[in-house]
Parts: structure tokens; sequence; C-alpha cells
């Protein structure tokens, strides 16, 4: 599977997520877990479809075995981020490390694709 098509998959699964979790919270008029809402189609929707389309316009970088773990790491992250988060708003303050984690790992992500960005932009340039 190339990075660009698992972002693109994953990315409308996490903002249809997204769009439910929204769609919920406006019909019950409990906007409680709001912040998850907006971790997930800030983190899972937009982000990992601006990811896709990096990978897609490079085409050695998204056959990469590496490129396809990131994603994995990212949709992980994002999953485990926004858990946590959404437990901090329902009162579950007990389990922000879930949320620290998610986040923890989905900055360590980030730095794994900005190495990539980086390396293959200098690696055509000369």
């Amino acid at each position: 599977m190339r990075a660009s098509t698992l972002s693109f998959c994953s990315a409308a699964c996490l903002g249809i997520v997204g769009m439910i979790i929204g769609i919920i919270m406006a019909a019950s008029n409990n906007h409680s877990v709001y912040p998850a809402h907006a971790h997930l189609n800030l983190i899972g929707w937009v982000s990992l479809f601006l990811i896709g389309i990096f990978y897609r316009f490079h085409p050695v970088l998204d056959r990469s075995r590496v490129a396809v773990i990131q994603v994995g790491i990212w949709v992980c992250g994002t999953i485990i981020l926004t858990c946590g988060v959404a437990a901090i708003f329902l009162g579950r303050t007990d389990l922000e490390p879930i949320a620290i984690a998610g986040s923890l790992i989905v900055l360590g992500d980030m730095l794994l694709f900005a190495y990539l960005v980086f390396r293959y932009e200098r690696s055509i340039m000369g």
C-alpha cells in the first residue's frame, strides 16, 4: 500500500467519525467533548489528508515503507490523543496520561515526517 492511499482513506474515515461526533454533540446539546472533536478533525482529517497530498506528489517517498509506517503511527497517535482528550472533558482527569501519550506520539511522528520531508527535498536539490 502507498502512504498517500493510507493517508487519504484514514483521513476520510477519521473525518466521518469527527462529523458524527459533531452531530451527536449538536443533537444532544452537550458539547463537552468539543476539544476532542476539534483534535480529531484537525489532526485526523485535515493534517492527515495534507500528509497524503505530500506523499502523492513525491512518488519515491509514497512507495517507501517508512512513509507507510509514519502514516500508521499518525493514525494510532490521533486516536489515542482524541480518546484521551475526550476522557478528560468527560471528567476522567485520571486518564490525562492517555492524552499526553497521544500528544507525544503525534509530535514524535511529526518529527519523523519533517525528517522525511527535509531529507527528500535536500536529495532533489542536489
